[in-house]
């Protein structure tokens, strides 16, 4: 996580009352930080410092919030710094505005202290992450370059030049792997039930995919890039992700940005691993009726590894305890996928990873009693 004392915040507020509050409560954490009084004094101190993190009034004189928040997304260097709208509006239309513009979070006036240090904390935590990201993507490619420089230098001799491609290929690969571990543990910070889930969705879709002839390095790909599929929900309230009942029509649609939030969070690498989590991540809850989110493709426009995600994901949630259900047994999930109950149905999924399920259910059973044991049974919808 960043260390309080390297992180550069920035609060933009019109209302003193409002900026000294946030000001004082991140001082008090430990969090150095530079104010602004309207949105176009935050526009420039952001290009100037380049902060980890930006808190946004909507509300301000000359350039309101959304003007401002809109500037810093065009602007590359803080095209993908996270930005907290601070406001007193909580209706659907302005937060939608705000998440159109690139808002990344939201906080409600009078601000709570101990949510501004859990959004602070993950949104530091996400920022830190895709700077690491970046930064080895950048150092992979140019990791790629040398080694294809020596490969060509090593043509004339062919055994050399094998060897030095299997090397090559192992570095990058075994480097790509452990940005993979690095970035699950952003989720699993948030959850404790989250690194079991992420274990059993890579073993459940590397199942899958053996059962359908798949060669063996895109099994191993899909075993990495699926537990990437929800990193996007790290911009996700934790009130929302955690809430016990059924969500509202406005914290749904935040619910729903996680798919592209996600794809953002991975695009841009060389790696198949990412390549293929990307993809998953921005697809996993589309359907094979065109019923699913966030564009509602259908059939075979479907990436095929989301069709794989999908089927996975709705197993194990509905086999898996939430704060909102208890956990369904093999059985009861299995009827679930193959016969519908009015929310989940057949036609959802792609009809050959179906009968694949089918076939290999008993398997599915035996993985995630492997992976983690499931609380006590009940007949709850899962939130998906």
């Amino acid at each position: 996580m960043n260390e309080p004392a390297k992180a550069r915040l920035l609060v933009a507020d019109d209302d003193e009352l409002s900026l000294r509050i946030i000001g004082d409560l991140l001082t008090g954490y430990g969090y150095a930080h530079v104010s602004a009084r309207d949105g176009a004094e935050a526009v420039e101190k952001a290009k100037e410092m380049l902060p980890d993190l930006i808190f946004l009034d909507i509300v301000m004189p000359g350039m309101d919030g959304f003007e401002a928040c809109r500037r810093l997304r065009g602007y590359p260097p803080t095209a993908h710094t996270p930005i907290i709208i601070v406001t007193t509006l909580t209706d659907k239309e302005t937060r939608l505005k705000a998440l159109d513009l690139g808002a990344t979070d939201f906080l409600t006036k009078p601000v709570d202290p101990l949510e501004v240090m859990v959004r602070t904390r993950n949104l530091l935590e996400l920022k830190k992450f895709g700077d690491f990201l970046k930064s080895h993507n950048e150092t992979l490619d140019a990791e790629v370059k040398r080694r294809t420089a020596q490969i060509k230098r090593a043509l004339l001799e062919v055994t050399s030049a094998n060897e030095s491609l299997k090397e090559s290929r192992k570095i990058i690969k075994d480097s790509y792997i452990d940005t993979v571990h690095k970035l699950t543990i952003i989720a699993e910070y948030r959850d404790n039930d989250t690194a079991l889930h992420l274990k059993r969705v890579g073993y459940l879709c590397a199942h899958l995919a053996t059962s359908l002839g798949w060669p063996e390095d895109e099994i191993e790909t899909i075993f990495y890039a699926s537990p990437m599929h929800d990193i996007g929900k790290v911009a996700i309230p934790s009130d929302i992700l955690l809430k016990p009942e059924g969500l509202t029509a406005e914290e749904f649609a935040l619910m729903k940005t996680h798919t592209a939030i996600g794809a953002d969070i991975l695009k841009g690498s060389v790696s198949r691993i990412l390549h293929m989590a990307e993809r998953i991540a921005l697809g996993h809850h589309e359907r094979w009726d065109g019923k699913g989110y966030p564009a509602g493709l259908r059939g075979e426009d479907v990436p095929l590894e989301a069709n794989v995600m999908n089927i996975v994901d709705q197993y194990d949630a509905l086999r898996s305890h939430r704060p909102y259900k208890l956990a369904y047994s093999h059985q009861k999930a299995l009827g679930v996928i193959t016969k519908g109950d009015g929310r989940t149905m057949p036609s959802h999924f792609n009809p050959i990873l179906l009968e694949a399920f089918k076939d290999n259910h008993r398997e599915f059973a035996r993985i995630y009693d492997e992976h983690g044991e499931p609380p006590a049974q009940a007949d709850f919808l899962p939130r998906t």
